[in-house]
């Protein structure tokens, strides 16, 4: 509790209560009530860059769809990465069951952030916007694989570990052509999707955000709610083609399933096995189903 009452110190709230927001894995986000009973968020992200990455994410679409309002910002000092001061959006995330109509509201959502082309690739840094080397997302794809991967293998055991690296080498080259650049989210799944009266209220969590190819923000929409709930992706897509077109899913959708369970993998022995360890069991099954 040290960080939060610095930062409520530095912000300079009235506070009633506070309350740890349990939804959130990387960093770390707390509910504050005010005095006058309002409530606030205050999100202390896991790095710099994810703290500026988010803040910029927020700025940029804060007049176009449903994002949090930046209420204040902070760049943090030697101890504390920083943090910023969110507005409440009302709604919970969708976490139960999703109807059709909820799941074209979600595609809607979604086409509306990848409707935002930008001129190049790249992500928000504490030093600025820092676009991909020649502009090269298949690069970017590659090198995050090569990242992950020598953490990935202290956690799987040899057979599939060998089938993982042999199948990202067999089907990598066989991708499309990339969609975008353009705006995308890459943690898009129902813990970020708030709902209010069985609507999208608001869309949260950009601090991995950046500019991409929608390709990459299909796994975990369809791990998480095409997957258990049937004839959601067809009302999703209805959804996300009335604002712009979708891409062929089946030629990326399986190699992109994969890429994130593989990924997330690493990410867990990288974040601490213990604390991770259902979701690290939830991927290691998925490679499995893939593999």
């Amino acid at each position: 509790m040290e960080n939060i009452q610095k930062v409520i110190k530095q912000f300079k709230l009235p506070i009633l209560s506070i309350d740890t927001v349990p939804e959130s894995f990387s960093s770390e986000v707390y509910k504050i009530q005010l005095i006058n009973k309002k409530n606030v968020y205050i999100k202390i992200p896991y790095s710099k860059d994810k703290l500026f990455r988010e803040y910029k994410m927020l700025i940029k679409l804060k007049n176009y769809m449903s994002v949090p309002t930046v209420l204040d910002y902070w760049e943090g000092d030697e101890t504390v990465t920083g943090a910023l001061l969110l507005e409440e959006i009302i709604g919970v995330p969708c976490l139960g069951r999703i109807d059709f109509q909820l799941a074209f509201q979600i595609g809607v959502n979604h086409a509306m952030l990848h409707a935002l082309s930008m001129p190049v690739y790249g992500a928000e840094t504490k030093n600025g916007f820092q676009p991909l080397e020649n502009n090269d997302w298949r690069n970017f794809i590659q090198q995050t694989f090569i990242k992950f991967e020598k953490h990935s293998r202290l956690e799987l055991p040899n057979d599939l570990y060998e089938k993982s690296i042999r199948h990202f080498e067999l089907i990598f080259p066989t991708l499309p052509a990339p969609d975008g650049p353009c705006i995308i989210h890459m943690d898009f799944r129902p813990g970020n999707i708030l709902i209010h009266d069985n609507k999208v209220s608001g869309i949260i969590d950009f601090e991995s955000a950046r500019v991409g190819s929608t390709e990459i923000d299909f796994a975990k929409i369809n791990r998480d709610v095409w997957c258990k709930y049937e004839g959601t992706r067809d009302a999703y897509i209805s959804g996300y083609e009335s604002i712009r077109p979708i891409l062929d899913l089946e030629s990326i959708l399986s190699f992109y399933s994969f890429y994130d369970a593989f990924n997330s993998i690493g990410w867990c022995r990288l974040r601490g096995v213990d604390k991770h360890q259902a979701f690290l069991n939830e991927n290691i099954e998925i490679l499995r189903k893939i593999l």
